[in-house]
């Protein structure tokens, strides 16, 4: 994703309209825009899909009130980009209700024109990239440059969404490593740090693209198999990305090998939500680990087969 930099020099930004006219003109003085028409909230999902979201969506609050108590898909809208909601007299509770779903802001429907419009759009857009960077320096593990566990429930949330509409099998599984964390008294201070990115590179070399890697915390990862043809490839999958892990690693001219216990929970056939999926991963492989006696020594004495 564009940081802050980035997406104040986009030219124009990509704008779709909810259910609300693109207007005939805008000016220009916050920079151009590109307007799109969708007539359903059913446009605005299919325009979230994928990785070209629009920067803004402009939503006319007509729509949502169709959809009672409100859209189940606005909070994701907002997650993907700056969502603004048009309403006639909007009031305290709404605007309240809608805010706390990450809508950017409300626009009276009685008051807004094409120039006001193109203004809120464009300060709506840079105020919601502001906050995206400010949320991924927080969302980010220093050491490898991989999600952390909130960005980690953040994209899990969105992906058993899609799942629920795109039904197909997918995997989360986790990887503890033994004793990564503790490795400094042997091998140094950088020890762990420069370790835990080598094993990060071993993990993403072994997926798609479309495929996601985030460090749980010092000594575990985790991998988010995003669509697979079958559940059992799950396994095959991890099977591949332990030994990686497991082969010899070098540090200060040390041999490392790391101990390796995984744990797999599938969608839907484990659970279905984010929090169970984590939970249901996590414990099978504190229970290998536990049964492994996984541990990392700095010339690699006991290496497990996951």
């Amino acid at each position: 994703m564009a940081s802050f930099t980035d997406i104040a020099d986009v030219s124009p930004l990509q704008v779709l309209c909810i259910g609300w006219p693109t207007p005939t003109a805008a000016d220009a003085a916050f920079g151009p825009l590109h307007w799109r028409h969708g007539a359903t909230l059913d446009a605005a999902e299919r325009a979230l899909e994928g990785d070209a979201a629009p920067h803004a969506m402009v939503i006319d609050a007509s729509l949502l009130a169709q959809v009672p108590p409100h859209w189940a898909g606005l909070s994701t809208a907002a997650r993907r980009c700056a969502v603004l909601v048009i309403a006639s007299a909007p009031g305290r509770a709404e605007c309240w209700s809608w805010l706390r779903a990450g809508v950017q802001d409300v626009l009276s429907r009685e008051r807004v024109d094409a120039a006001e419009l193109s203004r809120a759009v464009a300060l709506a857009v840079r105020r919601w990239q502001q906050q995206e960077d400010v949320r991924r320096a927080w969302s980010i593990d220093l050491d490898t440059g991989l999600p952390n566990r909130t960005q980690l429930m953040e994209l899990l949330h969105q992906l058993c969404a899609l799942r629920e509409r795109e039904p197909a099998p997918m995997a989360l599984a986790v990887f503890r490593l033994g004793n990564v964390a503790g490795c400094d008294a042997s091998l140094g201070a950088a020890a762990a740090p420069t370790l835990r990115r080598k094993l990060a590179v071993r993990l993403r070399a072994g997926l798609r693209s479309s495929d996601v890697v985030a460090a749980l915390d010092a000594d575990s990862f985790a991998v988010l198999l995003t669509r697979l043809d079958a559940p059992q490839d799950a396994q095959k999958v991890v099977d591949k990305l332990t030994r990686s892990l497991q082969a010899p690693l070098s540090f200060a001219g040390q041999p490392v090998l790391v101990g390796v216990s995984t744990g797999v929970a599938l969608h839907p056939l484990h659970a279905r939500q984010p929090a169970e999926l984590l939970d249901l991963a996590l414990a099978a492989a504190g229970e290998r680990r536990a049964a492994d006696g996984a541990r990392l020594g700095p010339r690699g004495e006991a290496a497990n087969d996951g």
